[in-house]
């Protein structure tokens, strides 16, 4: 089968278009011919090796010292169940599922094997491949940590960076709560954050948006471009800062969950079940969450995709038609 791999770290264009061994399913797995995925800043990262430097050591061990673990990248996607595993029981052949590959990787690749009890369902009916295969990291995230906010009917929420993945996600998950939302986005994504159902959209090219006369239950930060100390203007005495990319809480973050009733929630990976992506896949089906897409690439333009997606401005997500097709 085709699949793209990566043999060392570096700019996209260590990325190859190559022959590999079709994999065989385990017992308790699934093989899934890939229809689409996704590049994302996960994927970048591991491409790079550009990761906090605290965090150094454990990306090291995690992905590799020398030259990477996981030859193949590729954290999300959609695509078919081709055979199954003999004590697999919830899928079978021909079921179209939509999956996070976020412990193996391996989705830039036209087969991937996955196991029947991690983050993998049946894909929302209403959409194609290719908005289904945007859904598993960006909408997941979102969602574990609007969870762990406890976000209430009410509560006023910012999300900084509403027009990326996660933060597309989190402005319609976070009014799916019933919460009041504010999105922060550039100029020409103001719009965009508006169709999502955001109450207000700040411009912060036009108007620093800490210096606003509001103060919210949750800071939702899905860029890592604002600076906490801004983040924590706004907050309330008891509210909750959410940090999606950082891994590793700075100084002045521990003296804030020391100093004060302000909760602070980092990155970290959502639990590997498929219970997520069923409740998204409601979601979904009635309507109440849209995939947003930036652009779509074929498979043989993925070094082109990795080159868009590293310039840090796509809005959404950056889908790849593993076939080429985007049902």
């Amino acid at each position: 089968m085709k699949a793209i791999v990566y043999s060392n770290y570096g700019p996209p264009d260590v990325l190859k278009l190559t022959e590999v061994v079709k994999p065989i399913p385990k017992d308790n797995e699934i093989l899934v011919k890939v229809k689409a995925t996704t590049v994302t800043v996960a994927d970048i990262r591991s491409r790079s090796f550009t990761v906090p430097p605290a965090f150094w050591l454990p990306a090291r061990i995690t992905l590799g010292f020398r030259q990477p673990k996981k030859e193949i990248l590729g954290m999300e996607l959609a695509g078919e169940v081709e055979s199954v595993g003999k004590e697999v029981k919830r899928f079978k052949q021909g079921d179209q599922v939509f999956a996070a590959s976020l412990v193996g990787f391996g989705a830039y690749a036209e087969y991937k094997c996955l196991p029947e009890d991690g983050p993998v369902s049946i894909k929302p009916s209403n959409i194609t491949y290719s908005e289904a295969a945007a859904i598993p990291i960006g909408a997941r995230t979102a969602l574990y940590f609007l969870r762990k906010a406890n976000i209430q009917s009410g509560h006023r929420v910012l999300v900084y960076g509403a027009s990326g993945s996660v933060g597309s996600y989190a402005v319609q998950i976070a009014k799916n709560f019933g919460a009041i939302v504010t999105g922060v986005c550039s100029t020409t994504n103001l719009e965009l954050v508006k169709s999502l159902g955001a109450d207000k959209v700040i411009d912060y090219t036009a108007e620093d948006f800490s210096r606003i006369n509001e103060r919210y239950d949750v800071v939702f930060e899905a860029v890592n471009k604002s600076s906490f100390s801004a983040c924590m203007k706004l907050l309330k005495k008891d509210g909750i800062y959410i940090n999606v990319t950082e891994p590793l809480p700075s100084v002045r973050m521990i003296w804030t969950k020391l100093t004060s009733r302000k909760k602070v929630l980092l990155s970290r990976n959502s639990p590997e079940t498929s219970e997520a992506l069923e409740f998204l896949k409601e979601l979904v089906e009635t309507g109440k969450l849209k995939v947003v897409i930036d652009r779509y690439y074929e498979f043989e333009e993925i070094v082109e995709a990795h080159r868009y997606v590293e310039k840090g401005h796509k809005k959404g997500n950056v889908v790849i038609n593993v076939e080429n097709n985007k049902s």
